[in-house]
């Protein structure tokens, strides 16, 4: 039922944006003209087939401080309405006879088409961060041995933030450590929050300490699991395996948080996160998929609207809301 509702009103939205995209194998936005939205598309930092691809374009926008919050939110709805819409709408409780929360589906493999089609943005995403032309070369390696729909060898959830920082304006690594793996920017805003990074835009805060607001971050860690910044304090610049998605939406009445990661289930997806407010504290999400969030990266930007999703070109342009 949940997947059906959804695909109507994608199928609704779609059709308001072109007419033509519905004939298509998949449903998805395509991405805004300039003067609509002026984000540079990632496929365009690279060049050449599939198995000899190539980055060409490495640098970044440095912009106002005023500027960046809204545009890191539209660059990242942007690209989840071109990847495809996929939600993932968490339950607020678990399932008591599973060590999980439930599922609505089994969320399917992107088709050998699809992970054709989006190849060249991924790459483009990898181009915003330092030191990683052995990443496509790698990957490069991979299409040329088990072709074009082979997915992608390395995980890109942190070059996928690394890229909407860098479009979103935070073009200097001093403000944003952009890196192949989160854990880089995850120190940088914990020192920061410590006083010893003053040039950070980001800083960390435990859950429920202060207002989540779009353009924040939320991040959990897997191996290890911390459940606490002090935890991840005790390891800064050692390896770990963690994850943040960008907030987009904070709904109070709803006691829901909207974010939007890289690489979650192979695609840029939003998950709609169970929050509350209880004993006074800001609203903040329970869970993340049954995994505790151990860090609130708050960026020190203004504020922009709590419901900046709905506002942002991309779904203005679709004049209606395909996450409900």
């Amino acid at each position: 039922m949940l997947r059906s509702s959804q695909l109507l009103v994608t199928l609704f939205c779609l059709s308001l944006l072109s007419p033509t995209l519905l004939a298509q194998e998949s449903s998805f936005a395509p991405r805004l003209p300039q003067s609509v939205l002026d984000v540079i598309p990632p496929s365009q930092r690279v060049a050449g087939p599939l198995g000899n691809m190539r980055f060409t374009q490495r640098d970044c926008r440095a912009l106002p401080i005023e500027e960046v919050r809204r545009r890191i939110v539209n660059t990242a709805i942007q690209e989840w309405a071109f990847f495809g819409f996929s939600t993932d709408l968490q339950p607020r409780e678990l399932d008591r006879e599973s060590t999980g929360p439930r599922r609505p589906f089994v969320y399917p493999r992107l088709s050998p088409n699809e992970s054709e089609r989006l190849a060249s943005s991924i790459a483009g995403y990898w181009s915003a961060t330092p030191n990683s032309d052995w990443i496509l070369q790698r990957q490069n390696s991979r299409w040329q041995t088990e072709g074009f729909s082979a997915r992608w060898r390395d995980a890109w959830s942190a070059a996928f933030i690394s890229w909407v920082m860098c479009e979103g304006g935070l073009g200097e690594p001093q403000q944003f450590q952009r890196a192949i793996a989160h854990h880089s920017y995850i120190d940088q805003a914990i020192l920061a929050a410590q006083g010893q990074n003053t040039e950070a835009v980001y800083e960390a805060v435990p859950l429920g300490k202060k207002e989540i607001s779009p353009g924040d971050l939320l991040c959990r860690g897997s191996r290890p699991a911390y459940r606490s910044i002090a935890q991840r304090a005790a390891q800064i610049g050692e390896g770990a395996r963690t994850h943040c998605d960008i907030v987009v939406k904070v709904d109070a009445q709803k006691e829901q948080i909207s974010v939007i990661g890289g690489n979650v289930r192979a695609t840029v997806r939003m998950k709609v996160l169970p929050a509350t407010s209880e004993q006074q504290q800001p609203l903040h999400p329970i869970a993340d998929n049954g995994r505790q969030l151990f860090a609130h990266l708050k960026l020190l930007a203004p504020e922009i609207e709590a419901n900046a999703f709905d506002l942002s070109p991309t779904i203005r342009q679709c004049a209606c809301n395909p996450t409900l």
